[in-house]
């Protein structure tokens, strides 16, 4: 844990080429050499960020029936998706240790024999993976391409730059989760989502004032242009029409914004953390330590 100093960071607000795994990964490339250039310390892209967020798709599904199309657009998925350790994640522990940079990313993980999980990968800076975070509850429709996650990959990871974790769009809405986070310290919270409506950024600065952590909330910025001409979508043909429009954010431990939201554009928001806010807000609130009543209350995570 790192109690003082000065970190660093940065959030991704950007879109993948969908279901285009090489072009992502460039993009990834890219977007961390430029973070490090201006200085981040940690970079957290946005959810399902390799290499799509298919917003919009049904994958001809209906109650009690499967399309032959939509089979083969999960088909697509799979084989756009990451194996976790696989040479997705060597190019992104390269991506780490060459750029001298902590990464948070979310990734679509395929795991045999044929499940997808949305999943958040964390790396330090000498590329080694200390944590992976299995979406525990996808939202909606997204239950029929992505499996649950369980408590094993609740992960708080100890780095150089202090305790780091990662926590999936609307998992931030389940208070026991957040609790389960806070209890292992969590001071760097990393929040990759698609969830770009204006109510999201009360939920950052709620988390963050009630976790009294860093929240690092990292939205992508989509366009029908990343995704393929074939995709099959109610937003129509035209490559300017906007699917997913950011917000993303970085938020203090009493709840004040220190960069963001920005809607509407690509972009690469930076903050410095002053770690030692942390404990100061925790002179007056700590929910799992004197704020917690452990006589009337009790969490278990099995």
């Amino acid at each position: 844990m790192v109690d003082s100093g000065i970190i660093r960071a940065a959030v991704v607000q950007a879109a993948p080429v969908a279901f285009d795994l090489e072009a992502s990964l460039l993009k990834v490339e890219a977007l961390a050499a430029e973070a490090a250039g201006q200085g981040a310390q940690l970079v957290v892209f946005p959810e399902a960020f390799l290499s799509a967020y298919p917003k919009g798709h049904d994958f001809g599904a209906k109650v009690g029936s499967r399309s032959p199309e939509g089979r083969r657009w999960f088909a697509r998925y799979w084989e756009s998706s990451v194996e976790i350790p696989g040479p997705v994640t060597e190019r992104l522990a390269a991506v780490a240790r060459d750029n001298d940079l902590h990464v948070v990313i979310g990734v679509i993980e395929r795991a045999q024999p044929g499940t997808l999980y949305c999943t958040a990968l964390m790396l330090d800076s000498t590329g080694a993976i200390v944590g992976r975070h299995r979406k525990l509850m996808p939202t909606g429709i997204e239950r029929l391409v992505w499996g649950q996650g369980d408590s094993s990959t609740l992960t708080v990871a100890d780095t150089s730059l202090g305790k780091l974790g990662a926590v999936i769009c609307w998992e931030n809405y389940m208070p026991l989760l957040r609790t389960a986070m806070y209890q292992q310290g969590v001071q760097l919270y990393c929040a990759p989502t698609v969830d770009d409506r204006d109510n999201w950024q009360a939920t950052m600065r709620h988390v963050a004032c009630e976790g009294r952590c860093f929240v690092l909330a990292s939205c992508q910025f989509a366009t029908r242009g990343d995704f393929p001409d074939d995709y099959d979508t109610p937003y129509g043909d035209d490559p300017d029409t906007v699917l997913i429009r950011g917000g993303s954010a970085i938020v203090d431990p009493l709840g004040e914004v220190l960069a963001g939201p920005v809607y509407g554009e690509t972009a690469i928001l930076h903050a410095e953390l002053d770690m030692g806010r942390i404990v100061e807000g925790k002179y007056d609130l700590d929910v799992v330590g004197h704020y917690a009543r452990p006589d009337v209350f009790e969490l278990v995570v099995k």
